[in-house]
């Protein structure tokens, strides 16, 4: 609305330049001593054959000043400095009105599919699971805000030759108890086996390869066995995710797919698609600038990518996505970049829709993570020591609080969430649950503590807030003006799905309110007072409908 104000100003006397060009070109000033908004001239001085500096002086006069405290000319820069109590009004107004829905909007309409997650059945959720689940989960939430209908997809590892070895290994040392007891754990320990007796004895890699045979030509006990790890496996997971407060819409994995890639390979040939290269079925997308799509080995058996291909069209055809996300590492990039590019070659336009959704690595102490190597860290272990870390210090701080365990849960989880969040998506970074978990510096817990105190000092007066209430505080001025960029925040993060511009955000309104907080008697009882509680009551809801966005609950009290 205020940007509006400035645009339409500076259209008034551009008659050179469109209403969006002049939106494209206002920029922020670094402090609000410079005003709220600058025009830049320097896109003029070719026009109008002057200095930007000199351009600025003579356009300035010129500009109606009546909606504005004041129009000044700063170098090449026309700068605007709004009306800061028809700001505050306006500002929270807005908040209290739309409460949980304050940065709602529509950017777009229909589904959206999310594929995420995705570990493989029989073996633990680690660190390296995180970051597809909870970047997929806060882009969902992101998209759900800005119009769209995500359906979150686990594309389970629930297929291949390990379902072999596992069902050798199981009939040979497992038992149906201690599956049951620990299926994770113990699924885990019979596939170890198989390959360390393996190595002495290669007929039992003969033995595993015939029972996937088995299990691939649909026979009864190798079946049953497959469905039953899948199912077991499932429950353990589930457990993973409903600590992390996430769900999915489906859980069809790769199995799932098995029927659907005949006709995959079928279209291929019949569009001439497919090219025989030292004996593999290939496709050449050269024209592309990229290597040949493998779509079967010289064998005959198929790959990632033809069930990929499969997935693909199955979920086009399901849910009629207006988008498809993969949110899956960095280093799958090409392989995104053939699957687009062999859609395309089938005719598939819609294929201009999907975007790989890229992040890079957690490390720890400097090294990746690794199932094979040993270095796993294990993601629900994790959870728990965050959880046993924030109980420790809310003990410290609020002995006596009720609800301890829940709201050490929400913190606990919260920052584990917050901190994976706040890195832009493709950065790697360093995993150290003590820095995680603080309470201070730039963490989930501490989003969360300030919403804690706003929620505190609500709680200390019997007066309610008022947003109708005229605020004249100045100091109140760079808090007011984030809380009005919030919808823009949000359409930013969903434009590049990208959760850290809410984190970061989430970040930079915490530390405005707690520097105002500390500069600021907030519950003088004065005329103000009302609209200062609307103020506080307003970080508050914005603080816990950004921290919702990511994931993270905000406990009322810490």
């Amino acid at each position: 609305m205020f940007k509006d104000q400035v645009v339409q100003a500076l259209a008034a006397v551009l008659p050179e330049l469109s209403a969006d060009q002049i939106s494209d070109l206002l920029e922020t000033p670094k402090t609000s001593d410079l005003g709220d908004y600058a025009f830049p001239t320097f896109a003029l001085a070719k026009i109008k054959r002057m200095a930007p500096n000199k351009i600025a002086a003579e356009l300035a006069p010129t500009i109606d000043a009546t909606p504005f405290e004041a129009v000044k000319a700063v170098g090449g820069y026309v700068n605007f400095f709004l009306d800061k109590m028809s700001f505050a009004h306006a500002t929270l107004m807005a908040i209290d009105e739309a409460g949980d829905n304050f940065g709602s909007q529509t950017l777009g309409v229909g589904d959206v599919t999310i594929d995420m997650s995705s570990p493989n059945i029989a073996k633990p959720m680690s660190m390296g699971h995180l970051r597809s689940t909870v970047i997929g989960n806060a882009l969902a939430n992101i998209l759900t805000k800005t119009g769209y209908t995500p359906i979150k997809i686990n594309h389970l590892g629930d297929w291949g030759t390990q379902f072999g070895k596992l069902i050798v290994a199981y009939k040979l040392w497992g038992s149906e108890e201690e599956v049951k007891a620990d299926p994770i754990k113990h699924l885990l320990e019979y596939y170890v086996r198989f390959h360390e007796e393996a190595e002495t004895k290669p007929e039992m890699d003969d033995e595993a390869r015939a029972w996937f045979k088995k299990l691939e030509d649909g026979d009864p006990e190798a079946t049953k066995l497959w469905a039953w790890f899948r199912e077991e496996s499932l429950k353990e997971f589930n457990r993973i995710y409903a600590k992390l407060g996430i769900d999915f819409d489906s859980y069809n994995g790769e199995a799932f797919y098995n029927d659907k890639m005949d006709p995959v390979v079928q279209t291929l040939v019949d569009k001439h698609l497919l090219q025989t290269s030292q004996g593999a079925e290939i496709v050449d997308l050269e024209k592309y600038n990229l290597n040949p799509a493998l779509i079967k080995k010289s064998d005959g058996a198929t790959l990632y990518m033809t069930r990929d291909l499969a997935a693909a069209i199955y979920r086009k055809e399901t849910y009629d996505f207006v988008q498809s996300l993969y949110v899956v590492g960095n280093e799958q990039r090409e392989h995104f970049e053939q699957m687009k590019a062999v859609l395309k070659e089938m005719g598939y336009d819609w294929a201009d829709e999907i975007h790989h959704i890229p992040f890079g690595l957690i490390t720890k102490d400097g090294k990746k993570l690794s199932t094979r190597k040993g270095n796993i860290v294990l993601l629900e272990q994790v959870l728990n020591d965050a959880i046993d870390l924030a109980k420790k210090q809310i003990a410290e701080k609020h002995p006596d609080l009720e609800n301890a365990d829940q709201v050490a849960h929400d913190v606990g989880v919260g920052a584990v969430i917050f901190h994976d969040l706040k890195n832009e998506r493709l950065d790697s970074f360093d995993f150290n649950l003590e820095e995680v978990v603080r309470f201070e510096g730039e963490t989930g817990p501490y989003v969360q503590y300030t919403n804690a105190r706003a929620n505190s000092i609500l709680k200390k007066t019997d007066v309610s807030p008022a947003a109708e209430v005229a605020l004249s505080d100045t100091s109140a001025w760079d808090i007011l003006k984030l809380l009005a960029d919030y919808p823009n925040v949000v359409a930013r993060a969903a434009k590049a799905y990208e959760p850290s511009v809410i984190a970061k955000y989430a970040l930079r309104l915490a530390k405005a309110f707690n520097k105002y907080y500390a500069n600021t008697k907030i519950l003088v009882d004065d005329a103000e007072l009302p609209a200062r509680l609307a103020l506080v009551s307003s970080i508050s809801q914005v603080l816990t409908n950004a921290l919702a966005l990511l994931g993270v609950n905000a406990p009322a009290e810490m």
